[in-house]
């Protein structure tokens, strides 16, 4: 099993833009990440229930499976994606997991930010709101237009995907192109109203080298902020649930309103160093 802090997965990252770290997340953070997700989903279920939106909660209907029934009778009772609500304690077990913020620390010194932006997403199968077209993450901070010190693409950041269940290509796992991260910012076009598409005439000449990015709970993939990437669509009968986020040089600004916050210092006590405390946070 390749390790978080192995040789090979900082030559991947810099080779290939990406590196899959193998059984990096223990079982217990991901059950703890899964049944906060259904906490969260079965209390907007709720308030859909007595708001007379749905007529049948399906509480027999399991985790992989459940919201895609809650759809079909009110769609918008399913996000697109659950952000703000994420300051549970089971969440801080995953996006501060020991073994990624050492990674993170090697790759972007001692000042490690959550940045502001993790999301955990459901992707719903044939779902339009839901598909994520080709893409470098740098696109949408250049996008906020905030004034900062540095160009977006010149973030220092390592960035994190987690599936809560198998992710394969029938089911929508994340495709990258192989050594994409060294073409710089490329330009983008809207897509879907809130998302964002590389540009065709930049995508074309490097698409046949796109690959399936297939892993498993506990697994992680690491990547960098200019990786040209997307979520395939989703062709199964389940959800594909996944979490995203991102680690950052906190020495930098987060070109956001939202500053993030510290999970790693030189002075603990300015960082957010436990479940509770994380709990006790807002996206900010």
């Amino acid at each position: 099993m390749r390790t978080a802090t192995a040789p090979d997965t900082l030559a991947d990252l810099d080779e290939h833009g990406f590196a899959i770290l193998r059984g990096v997340l223990a079982p217990e953070v991901i059950a703890g990440a899964r049944d906060a997700l259904d906490r969260l989903s079965s209390a907007r279920i709720a308030r859909s229930l007595a708001d007379g939106l749905i007529a049948d909660a399906r509480a027999d209907l399991p985790f992989e499976r459940r919201l895609i029934a809650i759809a079909a009778q009110h769609r918008d009772t399913v996000p697109g994606f659950f952000r703000e609500d994420l300051h549970v304690p089971e969440f801080f077990a995953l996006l501060a997991a020991p073994a990624l913020l050492a990674l993170g620390e090697r790759l972007l010194g001692p000042e490690i930010r959550i940045y502001p932006n993790y999301m955990a997403r459901p992707k719903l199968p044939d779902d339009q709101r839901m598909l994520i077209s080709w893409h470098q993450d740098a696109a949408y901070t250049a996008g906020f237009g905030v004034q900062g010190a540095v160009p977006a693409d010149a973030l220092r950041t390592l960035n994190v995907w987690a599936p809560l269940v198998p992710a394969r290509r029938a089911n929508g796992c994340m495709q990258a192109i192989p050594g994409s991260h060294r073409l710089g910012l490329v330009p983008h076009a809207p897509f879907q109203e809130i998302h964002l598409a590389i540009a065709d005439h930049a995508l074309a000449p490097h698409l046949d080298r796109a690959v399936d990015l297939a892993c498993d709970p506990g697994d992680a993939i690491v990547f960098h902020n200019l990786l040209f990437h997307r979520g395939l669509p989703n062709t199964s009968d389940t959800i594909r649930w996944s979490v995203d986020w991102r680690l950052q040089d906190a020495t930098q600004p987060t070109l956001r309103p939202q500053r993030g916050h510290l999970l790693r210092s030189r002075d603990p006590a300015a960082a957010v160093t436990t479940a509770a405390g994380w709990a006790a946070a807002t996206f900010a």
